[in-house]
């Protein structure tokens, strides 16, 4: 019997051990924990990638969104909620819309107004849209999403037009005719009314319909996981929240390694399977994606040259109103709003850019800028930084005449191949660190990685860089800055789920409203690739960045007028 209570004594000495060695344990983990992740629940790894539970289950679990924390002042509240209401969009009486009962291009017909009215340059053009179903009945509501441009081929000009929305199933369209000779209308249908409200629930609820994901080493051993601004709430995260300007960014934590062992950020890829079977129909090539509204009538009119045209009396105030902003005539981009100066021979951009340092800020659109000088002008020669291909950060220099060039990618949200984590930097960040002066020119891109975010996101990322290019010229007032805006691109049926033209319009026209009033200088590169007859791309082709790059150096080195 003793020997029997002494072996329970001891027993439950060693359970009780047993028990303070787990309590310790379970202490230092919940310490470790604390330091770097938002604490959860278990995770699970599949190919060594990290997802939710909620891929795997049934199981609808609200997501952890940063952009849903931050702290507004009241003034700041005041804005956002004034570029919300800036850029809301009209939506259908009925909630649910069939198929048959969407709009169709093809029954959809334009008329100009006074076809054969006596027009002069100068003067403007009305075209009248209507818009019919499937079943070649007018539509009775607004909110499709249409582009339009008049061009003469011959002359290779062209330009956009204004449209405005009668929230009827009719649609006015406004040209100024800007040169002489024969001006076709063009009018095309990018995506129905009832795509549009696809594409505003799909910004809303699926944020994470393109998603990323970072590598972790440590020694040998490494991890990868999923990265983004929002991740399901329930698993444990890394906070990669930037610490000066507040921008969120989150991954899952790595199973063994710490969150300080991230060397890389990369995309990961896209969610499939995000419409239902009636939504898909919204969204077809041939069908309702950037097709041709044709006319019931002319879609011509001949316009006659002014009697007398005094260039130098032509306006040139940079004003971000004007509409159009500019045309192409002789494929040569010709601004309404600045004097541009056509820099057509190397020599000339050397003389422009000499004793300078050019900071490129933002995504691959403004990264052809970086390309394009570094192979136009012989002298700037790129210096290899090792830096992964299209990635950067890139650098041209030119020794003999002073000449620096830099590119950076913006911060996350990015979707690019491999980026380095030391390398992942925020453009507001960057710009702290600019001195600034009468030789430092800064150009700045960012949208088109925005595209899938609430736009809370969007204006959250503006704000820091706005807040930043303030200060930086009241330390410098004679640093030129120079934003870059959005451009079209070609559509197809998944692209437009991801970066639709409609998605960057509306982003940049939140950016040209909170950039309005402050000193930087705007390159339309949105009309420049509307306007123009080669087919949208989100990487113009070449002619179209040189017309760029035209409108770049104007503002650096301005013609004496």
């Amino acid at each position: 019997m003793w020997r029997d209570s002494f072996r329970l004594q001891i027993f439950c000495l060693l359970m009780a051990v047993l028990a303070i060695v787990v309590l310790v344990h379970n202490f230092f983990q919940l310490e470790n924990l604390d330091r770097d992740t938002v604490s959860g629940s278990n995770w699970i790894t599949q190919n060594n990638v990290q997802h939710s539970l909620s891929q795997t289950t049934k199981t609808t679990r609200k997501p952890y969104c940063g952009y849903k924390q931050q702290l507004l002042s009241k003034r700041e509240q005041a804005e956002q909620d004034l570029l919300l209401a800036a850029i809301q969009w009209p939506k259908p009486s009925d909630g649910k819309i069939a198929f048959v009962q969407s709009t169709d291009p093809a029954h959809s017909d334009f008329v100009i107004v006074k076809p054969s009215g006596f027009f002069k340059v100068g003067d403007q053009l009305e075209v009248l849209v209507r818009m019919k179903d499937f079943q070649g009945k007018p539509k009775q509501y607004g909110g499709d999403y249409l582009q339009a441009r008049i061009h003469s081929p011959l002359l290779k000009a062209g330009a956009t037009g204004r449209i405005v929305d009668c929230h009827n199933g009719l649609y006015k369209v406004f040209f100024t005719l800007l040169w002489p000779g024969e001006v076709k209308v063009s009018v095309s249908l990018v995506h129905p009314s009832e795509a549009i409200q696809v594409l505003l629930r799909l910004r809303e609820e699926r944020p994470d319909r393109v998603y990323f994901k970072s590598s972790f080493k440590s020694g040998r051993y490494s991890e990868t996981t999923e990265c983004n601004v929002c991740l399901p709430g329930d698993l444990p995260v890394c906070n990669f929240t930037d610490l000066y300007t507040g921008e969120p960014w989150f991954c899952y934590k790595p199973r063994k390694l710490s969150c300080a062992s991230r060397i890389s950020h990369a995309k990961g890829g896209y969610q499939k399977g995000l419409l239902s079977q009636e939504e898909s129909l919204f969204f077809q090539s041939d069908v309702n994606i950037k097709r041709p509204i044709l006319s019931s009538g002319p879609d011509s009119v001949i316009v006659k040259p002014k009697a007398f045209t005094d260039s130098s009396s032509m306006d040139r105030a940079e004003d971000h109103t004007v509409s159009p902003s500019g045309y192409y005539y002789e494929d040569q981009w010709r601004s309404r709003t600045q004097w541009i100066h056509h820099f057509n021979e190397s020599d000339d951009i050397t003389k422009c850019l000499q004793g300078k340092v050019i900071h490129l800020f933002g995504d691959s659109t403004i990264r052809q800028w970086f390309e394009y000088l570094t192979a136009f002008v012989p002298d700037l020669v790129e210096f290899n930084l090792g830096s992964p291909k299209n990635v950067g950060p890139f650098m041209s220099v030119d020794l003999k005449h002073n000449i620096l060039l830099k590119f950076r990618c913006h911060g996350p949200p990015i979707r690019f191949s491999t980026v380095f984590s030391s390398e992942l930097r925020y453009i507001a960040n960057e710009l702290n660190g600019i001195v600034g002066g009468r030789n430092t020119v800064i150009a700045i891109t960012i949208w088109s990685h925005f595209s899938t975010f609430p736009v809370e996101l969007y204006i959250r990322r503006l704000r820091n860089i706005r807040r930043s290019i303030i200060q930086l010229l009241d330390r410098s007032p004679k640093t030129l800055i120079i934003i870059r805006t959005a451009n079209v691109q070609e559509l197809g049926p998944e692209v437009s789920l991801f970066n639709s033209d409609w998605y960057s319009f509306q982003l940049d026209s939140v950016m040209r409203k909170m950039f309005s009033g402050i000193a930087v200088h705007l390159v339309d590169a949105w009309e420049m690739s509307l306007a123009h007859y080669l087919p949208h791309n989100l990487h113009p082709k070449e002619i179209i960045v040189k017309n760029q790059i035209d409108a770049f150096l104007s503002y650096v080195c301005p013609l004496q007028t």
